[in-house]
């Protein structure tokens, strides 16, 4: 049975782990424009201006790179206890603990590839100081004067090796509503793209060729505009920010967008999707299939093949 629409709202904050702590925090703040927020022990915490919460984004200093965790807010304080009765009653294991990054009380689990999942209601709204006052009250915190200046944490790519499973997991335990997905001739879902909101997705799993569990492919931030993105090839060419592949647009899901690796060598994407939602209802899942999918991208140039190999943490690490 699926879990009722709604009992997630939306994608808190991720954490993200480094082997490169100065480096990593400097790509966020000076290329991205993230402000800081606070520290405790090897993190740094970290926030885009559209966030109304306190923290988008925990980055850890850490042996190697890869995610860490990724926190949901749910619906209210009835859709949080659903959620981790649902998950408990399914055979996942879950337990209570004291929320991070200005949460409150928190349900942490692992979906079945062993991705690390927070659920929280209780959430610290950010004040802005002086310096960072908006001109408009609807707004949360002025737009920063440095780096790209994203809008938000936007949506996390993870590797799986088996992407069914995993997706199937989220749809039917926290309420995703698949958009779209990837079926390879064989009738293996290699990748499937899902929503907690009217945006056309906010979580993905893509299949890990090598069969590892728990990695990342990507986390991606939304910015207002294409020529933002254009505007962040720039800068990272300048900066010496290591560009994978892009400025280009994706097929699937229609996203324009740009693929870097960060100082650590996590995979980040600048996206711009702000133009497309789903507003249906009754929405019908969208599969593209393996011949489809060889085509690449809607254009630009072929995909690189790195975006097909490399995730975080490397494989042996």
């Amino acid at each position: 049975m699926t879990a009722p629409w709604g009992d997630i709202a939306h994608l808190g904050h991720v954490e993200l782990l480094t082997p490169d702590l100065d480096g990593t925090v400097w790509f966020f703040t000076d290329i991205l424009g993230l402000v800081e927020t606070g520290r405790e022990g090897s993190s740094v915490h970290l926030r885009t201006f559209d966030d109304y919460e306190l923290t988008s984004l925990i980055v850890t200093g850490h042996s190697t790179s890869g995610i860490r965790r990724t926190a949901f807010r749910a619906g209210g304080p009835e859709a949080l206890e659903r959620r981790a009765e649902a998950i408990r009653a399914a055979g996942h294991e879950g337990t209570w603990v004291k929320g991070d990054a200005g949460t409150g009380r928190t349900f942490l689990t692992t979906d079945p590839d062993g991705h690390e999942l927070a659920l929280y209601f209780e959430t610290e709204r950010y004040q802005a100081p002086d310096d960072l006052r908006p001109g408009l009250k609807n707004q949360p915190q002025a737009k920063p004067n440095r780096g790209i200046g994203v809008r938000r944490l936007d949506h996390v790519n993870y590797l799986a090796a088996d992407v069914l499973e995993c997706a199937e997991y989220m749809q039917n335990l926290l309420g995703a509503k698949p958009t779209e997905q990837i079926r390879m001739d064989s009738g293996r879902i290699a990748a499937r793209w899902m929503t907690f909101t009217n945006k056309s997705y906010d979580v993905v799993y893509t299949e890990d060729w090598t069969g590892s569990n728990g990695r990342l492919h990507h986390i991606a931030f939304a910015t207002d505009t294409r020529e933002e993105i254009l505007r962040a090839a720039d800068l990272c060419l300048d900066k010496g920010v290591h560009i994978e592949t892009g400025p280009h647009k994706h097929a699937i899901q229609q996203t324009f967008f740009l693929y870097v690796w960060e100082p650590g060598g996590n995979r980040i994407e600048l996206c711009n999707p702000l133009t497309r939602l789903v507003l249906a209802p009754d929405w019908e899942l969208i599969t593209w299939t393996e011949e489809e999918r060889k085509k690449g991208q809607a254009w630009g140039l072929k995909t690189i093949e790195t975006f097909h190999t490399h995730g975080t943490p490397p494989v042996g690490e």
